[in-house]
């Protein structure tokens, strides 16, 4: 296989490729779902490819394909060129690449167990036990547990000289009740939405998530949700879970820090910045208690890696500093571009998807009460937990989130429940309204499997370390 990368990266530099870079990916995915007892979908899939980026006449070109034969990656390469050339005769400016230093290196995700070596039978045993609690109250109309794995080898070469091989490993599981009932349709998930929890681990991090012990819980609030009052409509004290805190980071902090979004090269589908560069080291986003970084190491982090798609190091950058905004992710074309140094977050979703600036792990520092300080410090205010919508502009400032439940708060303790929240606000304003941060004890990285940008679309898995967090004078109970 190394001879024929190398053949590949030689015909691009023949072909009048100033550079050129080759990713050869094997892909294995699991998904399983049991629904109303019944097992809704087992799909086992495999894919496997190379895709071959060169850089002439100062513009990018892109080819793939899933024959790894000589011939094919000649083929593939010469395109690429010509793609490229044909490219230039359109382009607005050159493509400059930052420097990197050219990496020989081996990364894998660190896991105890993989789990595709885990028999179908225990993964379905497990959820079974769990789905089968939901199901036994009666208002739980639609019961559902799901697991899914992802396995992704990939192979990085460049004409830099730079060989990097990568396996990384994800793991992930959730359960959803559906309660119907009271002339109303109510959703109670965990350990979060869309799916549940994620992370770059092995089938041991099934086991932590405890779908079975919170089952009788989420069952049981799905169908106090058909009774509960309705969320009032006021400006209020808001306390967000970390989970939903995750989205609220992900989609305005998160995405308006991707630097070819200020750019202007991703506007026909995900919109601009209202983060232009004008604001950068100036801009006052958030409290001063608001630190928020960038940070590819983390464990077990859904958007955890070793090196980026364009070979550079996973690292950790600040991207909010005591409420400041200093800094965003980058690509060495926009880091060369923008006079700053290559911050690897540079990523395809597969072999035939040229690499686009993607969230790593886009995370709010933790402060130091407990949860249990936060909301007895909170006379009067609203707790809200776990998404169920959004909608957000697309230079990312005015948004709305909706949550599955909501309880009051009154004099430091939590009260009733509440159905159908929601929140408003205009972007840094809310960060500048956030007035306390719950500590480490409370502080999870939660993934998000399925970030899409890009025309034709790329789907990626990002993470978002939170906890819980404070904001005053936030308008709740809106757009019903």
């Amino acid at each position: 296989m190394q001879e024929l990368i190398n053949f590949g990266l030689e015909t691009a530099k023949n072909y009048g490729a100033a550079y050129a870079d080759i990713r050869l990916i094997r892909f294995k995915t699991q998904s399983i779902s049991v629904k109303n007892g019944k097992v809704e979908e087992i799909l086992d899939s495999e894919n496997y490819g190379f895709g071959v980026r060169s850089l002439a006449n100062n513009s990018w070109g892109f080819a793939s394909s899933f024959v790894t034969s000589k011939k094919e990656i000649q083929k593939m390469a010469a395109l690429s060129c010509d793609i490229a050339k044909a490219s230039a005769s359109l382009k607005n400016k050159d493509v400059i690449l930052s420097p990197v230093e050219a990496i020989k290196e081996r990364y894998e995700t660190p896991i105890l167990i993989d789990p595709f070596a885990i028999s179908l039978e225990e993964k379905l045993s497990i959820l079974y036990e769990a789905e089968e609690i939901l199901r036994k109250k009666s208002d739980v109309k639609i019961s559902q547990s799901s697991m899914n794995f992802i396995l992704k080898d990939q192979i990085f070469a460049s004409t830099e000289g730079a060989w990097i091989e990568q396996k990384i490993t994800i793991s992930g599981a959730g359960i959803e009740a559906t309660a119907i009932g009271e002339g109303d349709m109510q959703i109670r998930s965990y350990p979060n939405s869309h799916g549940g929890q994620f992370a770059t681990a092995g089938y041991e991090f099934i086991d932590t998530l405890g779908l079975k012990d919170n089952a009788q819980r989420v069952a049981e609030e799905a169908v106090a949700l058909l009774k509960a009052k309705e969320c009032p409509s006021k400006t209020t004290t808001l306390i967000l879970d970390g989970s939903q805190l995750a989205l609220q980071i992900h989609e305005s902090i998160g995405h308006p820090t991707e630097l070819d979004r200020v750019l202007g090269t991703e506007v026909s589908l995900a919109g601009t910045s209202f983060l232009t560069p004008d604001k950068l080291n100036h801009l006052k986003i958030g409290s001063d208690m608001v630190n928020i970084t960038a940070d590819a190491t983390i464990p077990q982090g859904l958007g955890t890696f070793g090196y980026d798609d364009e070979g550079v190091p996973a690292q950790k950058v600040n991207i909010v500093k005591d409420g400041i905004f200093v800094g965003y992710i980058n690509s060495r074309e926009t880091a060369a571009e923008t006079g700053q140094s290559p911050n690897g977050a540079m990523r395809a979703d597969g072999w035939n998807r040229i690499p686009l600036i993607r969230m790593t792990n886009i995370n709010l520092l933790p402060g130091e009460p407990s949860f249990e300080e936060l909301i007895a410090d909170t006379k009067d205010g609203i707790y809200l937990e776990t998404n169920k919508s959004w909608s957000i502009d697309d230079k990312r400032l005015n948004f709305q989130f909706g949550t599955e439940i909501g309880w009051e708060i009154k004099n430091g303790k939590i009260k009733r429940m509440l159905k159908n929240p929601n929140y408003t606000g205009i972007t840094p304003e809310f960060w500048n309204s956030c007035d306390a941060i719950a500590g480490e004890d409370t502080w999870v990285v939660w993934g998000t499997p399925n970030c899409g940008k890009g025309e034709p679309m790329q789907v990626i898995q990002t993470g978002h370390g939170a906890s819980p967090a404070r904001f005053r004078g936030i308008q709740v109970g809106v757009g019903r």
